[in-house]
């Protein structure tokens, strides 16, 4: 009978909700290791043509102009910022967004519905998003920094030292420059990215057992997904976070005007410029996100709750 009883006790472990949020930063961390390259990649995209002139005729243009006149490791630039941006927004999103899930099923003893995953999808975002502003500002400015004029970069050394000449050089409220673009995509990127993985993942568990081909399936439909709701919204984010104000006016207004200037300078379809290495980033980020954190979390319930079981998942 003690036997049983601690073997329940064992079985209805959890993961405390503060490693929620270390497991989710971490498994963001490790995956924006493995696509920084093309995260640099849409981001220089991204702002070619801001200044009304083609910087890139193609992502690999991009490619092959930034290793021929930066090197390999220009690739990398904005590493630092990016591991920062990944500790913060998607330690935050991560873990309000189990946390979320894991009280829905307490409260209903059922999987969340399409909705109720959208709306924590959202909520998860917004706030992540609050929080990582900081890191995501510094890290455009890292990344786009070597394609300006030697006279007009800002040569940061490292995110530590982005953050306190932001502060001193242009205010504190800086470093949530381009806020509301940012919350606005993190909603529509949380709501698509983990509403539908988690969806994927119980459609496709009808035919597929728990495991990691379940993980990486599920997420690479939501990777592109993903990708294709969020890139207007993201380009208009990088282009006022890296803006210049100049004799206090600022290039752009708001994410509307981005949007607005870009359709009539650029057209329509530029809205998605540097969909290849946007999709070739946050595709692979998702899978390496998830399935990081579905291992993790698999990790955690084994060698620390010592239990078999892997939890319910996201």
């Amino acid at each position: 009978m003690r036997n049983m009883v601690i073997a329940y006790e064992v079985e209805n472990k959890t993961i405390p909700n503060y490693m929620k949020y270390v497991l989710g930063g971490t498994a963001g961390m490790l995956g924006s290791c493995i696509v920084q390259p093309l995260d640099l990649v849409k981001t220089r995209m991204q702002i070619s043509g801001a200044s009304g002139q083609k910087e890139f005729s193609s992502s690999f243009d991009c490619i092959a102009k930034v290793f021929k006149s930066e090197g390999l490791l220009a690739f990398y630039n904005g590493l630092s910022a990016g591991l920062l941006r990944q500790a913060t927004y998607t330690t935050a999103r991560m873990g309000v967004y189990q946390m979320e899930i894991e009280s829905y099923r307490k409260h209903f003893d059922k999987a969340p519905t399409v909705l109720a995953s959208m709306a924590m999808g959202i909520f998860a975002g917004a706030c992540g998003a609050m929080v990582g502003n900081p890191a995501e500002v510094s890290l455009i400015r890292m990344m786009s920094d070597n394609r300006l004029p030697p006279d007009q970069r800002r040569n940061y050394k490292n995110v530590g030292d982005a953050v306190v000449r932001i502060i001193r050089e242009e205010g504190v409220f800086t470093l949530w420059r381009g806020c509301m673009p940012t919350v606005a995509r993190a909603m529509v990127v949380n709501m698509v990215q983990l509403a539908s993985y988690s969806q994927f993942k119980a459609a496709f568990k009808k035919h597929m057992d728990e495991g990691l081909p379940l993980h990486i399936v599920a997420s690479m439909f939501s990777g592109l997904l993903t990708t294709i709701a969020s890139m207007p919204l993201d380009m208009a984010k990088t282009r006022i976070q890296n803006m210049k104000v100049v004799d206090g006016k600022a290039e752009y207004k708001g994410a509307i005007d981005v949007i607005l200037k870009v359709v009539k300078n650029e057209g329509f379809l530029a809205l998605w410029k540097g969909f290849t290495p946007y999709l070739a980033r946050i595709g692979p980020h998702t899978v390496f996100s998830f399935v990081f954190l579905e291992q993790l979390n698999k990790a955690y319930y084994k060698y620390v709750l010592g239990s078999e079981s892997s939890g319910p998942g996201l």
